[in-house]
């Protein structure tokens, strides 16, 4: 019996029937998995078997040490996606829930489907010089999450500059006490800005620059 039922597993395959190129799943567990390890891999699984342009790789990341740490990955459960290239995008822990959508539409945009910014959010994009590092600390019963995972992707997607990841933090309560997570969604910024709620990609990049202009 697989995580995903028989109807949404056709849902699924609907959507992903609009993909344009392929993309690659890198997950990343261990030998031993613990509970949610187990769960995004045997997801991620199912996923992967519904369209003919999906492919799946699962590393250890002990095993695999030097391949996590060429892709950053210092957690697991970790997903990376991959297009034609390595544009930043990533999962820790498993995209349950409401996160199930952000996990489907990140693969339709890291296969092509380019994401529109207005005209404001790309003023501002192109005056980031730095690396980006955007963490959105979520849960899988929070409805507003979505759109502040999509959001941080999609700039992501955007610019070279930015790496975006979802961070489930059921899953990591170390970091939920790290950045006094009170409510969800919030988005860390570089691990010394946070950014509470839902919001737009402008509101998002003006906090980016604050953060840049106060950083060493």
């Amino acid at each position: 019996m697989g995580l995903l039922k028989p109807q949404d597993k056709s849902r699924v395959a609907k959507q992903l029937a609009e993909l344009k190129g392929d993309v690659t799943l890198v997950m990343f567990t261990q030998s031993t998995e613990c509970q949610f390890c187990e769960m995004t891999r045997e997801m991620v699984t199912e996923v992967a078997e519904v369209s003919p342009k999906l492919h799946l790789e699962v590393h250890d990341f002990v095993a695999d040490a030097a391949l996590a740490k060429e892709y950053g990955i210092e957690k697991i459960p970790a997903i990376v996606l991959l297009g034609e290239r390595d544009q930043g995008i990533r999962f820790y822990g498993i995209p349950a829930g409401y996160e199930f959508a952000s996990f489907i539409d990140a693969i339709l945009t890291v296969g092509g489907q380019t994401p529109e910014l207005p005209p404001e959010a790309n003023d501002l994009l192109s005056r980031i010089e730095k690396p980006v590092d955007l963490q959105v600390m979520v849960t899988p019963t929070c409805p507003y999450c979505p759109a502040a995972v999509r959001v941080a992707h999609r700039l992501a997607l955007a610019s070279d500059q930015i790496t975006g990841a979802m961070v489930e933090i059921s899953e990591f309560p170390q970091l939920a006490i790290k950045y006094g997570v009170q409510g969800v969604p919030m988005t860390v910024i570089n691990e010394t800005h946070k950014l509470a709620g839902a919001q737009s990609e402008t509101n998002v990049l003006e906090e980016i620059l604050k953060a840049l202009e106060s950083s060493p």
